[in-house]
């Protein structure tokens, strides 16, 4: 469980967050949504103790991040290129990735079979490094880096940005079976209404850093106001 309280960051005069409070549940499949500067990433690098709040705290299970590295051991996150070590193949990423978490090769091989439809023959066997893939097959690499180690939690800011359409209809089938199969939490931001309501069970809707909607989506049900907001903000 993730509790959020009296969380707020502003840059200037700009506020980029100010949430009261918020609880996102175990086995929630939370969609951030929100145009630009919404405050999405700034929450997701607070949460991930990557940005220091103003004011407020984020704990993780009962953890502030800011104060303990715990909750590391089950959290997967995949942010930015930055989270990527660039001057390796994917190859060699993930038997470091390995190797630091004492995992076998084979089990490494074995971890990412899964993601085998996802990595659709464009990152393994390349003899690519990293830092030449295109922005795609990099986004790929992050994401099934931050489902590696099958994390009870994941968070990935913008999974469906540089991906292709048949890549992103392959990311929803492959996010919702890891929710399904490891009984774990997913935070997804999203330009992409469409896909964020057909994977989430919840979705958070943000204006100005605030969360002005937190919406139930079994079956879909939160598109028509979801859609309505936007199509009013797109108008005024």
């Amino acid at each position: 469980m993730i509790k959020i309280e009296n969380l707020k960051k502003a840059f200037g005069e700009t506020i980029a967050c100010d949430i009261p409070e918020f609880t996102i549940n175990d086995g929630d499949i939370l969609g951030l949504v929100g145009n630009n500067g919404a405050g999405k990433t700034t929450l997701f690098r607070m949460i991930l103790d990557l940005l220091k709040p103003d004011e407020g705290a984020v704990s993780i299970d009962s953890i502030n991040p800011a104060e303990s590295e715990a909750w590391k051991d089950q959290t997967g996150a995949y942010v930015d290129e930055g989270f990527l070590i660039d001057f390796l193949t994917p190859e060699e990423y993930f038997a470091f990735l390995g190797k630091v978490n004492n995992i076998s090769q084979e089990e490494v091989e074995e971890r990412l079979k899964p993601y085998e439809r996802l990595a659709s023959n464009e990152i393994f066997g390349q003899k690519k490094l990293i830092r030449n893939l295109s922005a795609g097959n990099k986004q790929k690499v992050g994401i099934i880096a931050a489902l590696f180690m099958k994390p009870k939690l994941v968070i990935l800011d913008e999974p469906f940005n540089f991906l292709d359409p048949s890549s992103q209809n392959v990311l929803k089938h492959v996010l919702t079976a890891y929710a399904k199969d490891n009984h774990a939490t997913l935070l997804i931001s999203s330009h992409n209404l469409a896909h964020t309501i057909d994977i989430s069970t919840r979705i958070a809707l943000l204006e100005k850093g605030r969360i002005i909607r937190d919406l139930p989506n079994e079956a879909g049900s939160a598109k028509t106001e979801l859609e309505n907001y936007f199509e009013t903000e797109a108008e005024g």
